[in-house]
């Protein structure tokens, strides 16, 4: 999955910009959640546009960090 995958993904699931959205929205095995999202932030930073956060729902490890 590349990064416009994502955003058109994310915006399927939030229906506009800035809704929050369950890591598990976006259908992949835990671990390649976890891996796709850090290796994205890694490389471009995504967390400034996805703001993730930890909250009630299956946790994700996203840069070490636990998210939702």
């Amino acid at each position: 999955m590349d990064l416009r995958e994502i955003v058109e993904k994310y915006l399927g699931l939030a229906g506009a910009y800035g809704k929050p959205v369950p890591l598990g929205g976006f259908g992949l095995r835990r671990q390649d959640t976890e891996r796709l999202f850090s290796a994205f932030d890694e490389d471009y930073h995504i967390s400034r546009f996805f703001h993730f956060s930890y909250s009630s729902g299956e946790s994700y490890q996203i840069n070490g960090f636990p998210h939702t």
